[in-house]
């Protein structure tokens, strides 16, 4: 059995919907909920961890803009980099604190990640990610006349939050390092918030405004160390056909061609599952083994073949 694998948390890992943005509960949060993480290090699985960053980059992004009178605002590129250091740090102090309460003797490291992007991808003309807080209409109204160039998206009818370019990642360029890091038996955290998006330009790199899917960078960083198994964690428990109508079904261990037929069908949203499968499909059809998807709660059921989603070949 393959024991390399890469687990993307979902958000709800760090800070879950209503809570708290301080990072004293963000910390906690991870400690309470890496647990099956580490169970998953004890039994020998060499592992990569991304996380997503979405609300998180949204609060730097209007700190910034808030403090934009007295200081220069920063870029995207860079707020990504920021996030990915200190929720690195965070869920990288949660894990080696609960390893040591073990008595495991584990290192965890965090990769700064930066990730290649075509610079003629469509998405710069189309901003479809949302980040940060949800705001009503009138909020949103008063926002948007204080910075015009912001764009917002009404989301899932749950209110109004700023979308940014989402480019398709193609090539993880820490890749080789932390394939060297995970096969020496470092815990590595890497591609945080889907990474820090570059393109190529004048024979070097430039950074571009946008935030990366982590679900999809999180594949091809898969892919790119070699990796044989992709763990998604979300809020729900399985990947659902007609999710939200009376006749949801969960869906359990399915091949790809038949989540491939469901996914052209439309049964995944762009803005919700819809990523996810997409990730899966991309990770499978470029030589994966197998994807599970499932909640943070359920992790060490699903991977032991007891629950979740499972998508093979």
């Amino acid at each position: 059995m393959d024991r390399k694998v890469v687990i993307a948390l979902g958000g709800n890992a760090i800070r879950r919907k209503g809570e708290p943005f301080t990072i004293e509960h963000q910390f906690n949060r991870a400690k309470k909920t890496l647990a099956p993480i580490v169970e998953l290090i004890r039994e020998g699985y060499r592992i990569v961890i991304t996380h997503g960053n979405g609300p998180q980059v949204g609060v730097e992004l209007f700190r910034n803009l808030l403090a934009s009178d007295t200081y220069p605002p920063y870029p995207l590129d860079v707020l990504n980099a920021e996030t990915q250091g200190w929720m690195g740090y965070l869920i990288s102090l949660a894990l080696t604190n609960r390893m040591m309460d073990l008595r495991m003797r584990r290192h965890v490291t965090t990769v700064i990640t930066r990730i290649i992007v075509d610079k003629k991808d469509p998405a710069f003309e189309r901003p479809t990610k949302p980040i940060g807080r949800f705001f009503s209409e009138e909020e949103m109204r008063e926002v948007r006349r204080k910075f015009p160039q912001l764009e917002f998206v009404n989301d899932a009818n749950r209110g109004w939050r700023v979308v940014v370019p989402s480019p398709r990642p193609l090539e993880v360029l820490e890749a080789g390092e932390i394939k060297k890091l995970v096969d020496d038996g470092e815990i590595v955290i890497a591609a945080g918030g889907g990474g820090i998006p570059i393109v190529k330009e004048n024979g070097g790199f430039r950074g571009v405004e946008a935030v990366i899917d982590k679900d999809l960078a999180s594949a091809v960083l898969a892919r790119n160390i070699g990796a044989q198994k992709l763990v998604i964690l979300t809020e729900v428990p399985n990947v659902y056909l007609n999710y939200g109508l009376p006749d949801q079904k969960p869906i359990g261990e399915i091949h790809l061609q038949d989540m491939k037929r469901y996914f052209q069908e439309g049964q995944f949203p762009p803005g919700n599952m819809g990523p996810k499968v997409e990730a899966a499909i991309n990770f499978l059809e470029n030589g994966g083994n197998e994807v599970i998807i499932t909640s943070l709660e359920n992790s060490l059921e699903a991977i032991h073949g007891k629950g979740g989603t499972r998508i093979v070949p």
